[in-house]
C-alpha cells in the first residue's frame, strides 16, 4: 500500500528526463487504446501508471491507495465523469491533482467547474503537451529542479489496443443494449475511432449519437455500426 500523502518526501525525487517520477497516476478510462496511450506517456515520464474502466472500479482503487494524479474520462459505461471528479476535489485531505480528458472539447468546461485542474483533449499521444499539464498542476515541492528539455514525442499506441476497445463495442451490442447503452456505445465508438482516425466508424457512431439525439429509428445505423465492427474483428483474425 502507498504511503496516504501522495507527495511525501520519501518518493523519488523527479528529474529533467523524467519529470513524473515518483508519482503515481490512476487512469479512470474505459478505452483500452486511450489507456496504452496514457501508459506509454507516463512511462517516458518516469511515472507508475494503474487503471480503472469505471467509476466503480475507481472507487475501489482509491479506498486502498491515493495516487498522486488521476485522469478522469469523462464518458464512463457507468455514469458521467464529473460526478468521481466532484468526489475527488470535494475529498476532505489528500486531495490528488485531477485531470479530465475526452474527445469532446465542449465538455472541458463542465470537467473544469466539477474540479478538474486540467483537461486533455484526446486523441493524447504528445509527450510535451502530457508532462507539461501535469507538472502546472503539481505543488512546487513535486516538481523538478532547474531547467528541462521539452521533448516533443509522439506516442503510437498498439493497433491490437483498437481491436480490443472493438470487440468490446460487439459484446455491449451483443447484450441488446437498452437506451441509456446505445449512447454509451455511440460515444464510446466515435471516441476511439477518431483516436486512431477511423473515419468510417467515427462517422457511423456520429449519425448513431444524432439519431438518438433526435429521438428517431436507428436500426440501418445499428446495421452498419456491427458490420464495420464484424470487418474490424475479422481483420485482427487474419492478422
Amino acid at each position: 500500500m502507498e504511503p496516504n500523502d501522495p507527495f511525501a518526501a520519501n518518493y523519488p525525487a523527479p528529474t529533467a528526463a523524467r519529470p513524473l517520477l515518483g508519482l503515481t497516476v490512476l487512469v479512470v478510462e474505459d478505452s483500452r487504446y486511450a489507456c496504452e496511450a496514457m501508459r506509454l506517456l507516463c512511462l517516458r515520464s518516469g511515472a507508475r501508471i494503474r487503471r480503472a474502466d469505471c467509476i466503480r472500479s475507481a472507487r475501489r482503487h482509491l479506498q486502498v491507495y491515493r495516487p498522486s494524479v488521476v485522469v478522469v474520462d469523462m464518458g464512463l459505461p457507468d455514469g458521467n465523469g464529473a460526478d468521481l471528479i466532484e468526489e475527488l476535489a470535494q475529498a476532505p485531505s489528500e486531495r490528488s491533482v485531477i485531470i479530465a480528458t475526452s474527445g469532446d472539447d465542449t465538455l472541458e468546461r463542465e470537467a473544469i467547474s466539477a474540479g478538474a485542474q486540467g483537461f486533455l483533449s484526446k486523441p493524447i499521444t504528445s509527450l510535451a503537451v502530457f508532462q507539461q499539464l501535469v507538472l502546472a498542476a503539481l505543488p512546487p515541492e513535486r516538481r523538478p529542479s532547474g531547467l528541462r528539455a521539452v521533448i516533443d514525442e509522439q506516442v503510437s499506441p498498439d493497433e491490437i489496443a483498437y481491436h480490443d476497445d472493438i470487440n468490446y463495442a460487439a459484446e455491449l451490442l451483443d447484450n441488446l443494449p437498452d437506451d441509456k447503452a446505445l449512447d454509451y456505445i455511440a460515444q464510446f465508438l466515435e471516441g476511439v475511432a477518431r483516436s486512431v482516425e477511423d473515419s468510417l466508424m467515427e462517422k457511423a457512431a456520429k449519425a448513431l449519437a444524432n439519431k438518438r439525439a433526435a429521438g428517431e429509428a436507428t436500426t440501418s445505423e445499428m446495421a452498419q455500426i456491427a458490420g464495420l465492427i464484424q470487418q474490424r474483428l475479422a481483420h485482427k483474425i487474419a492478422i
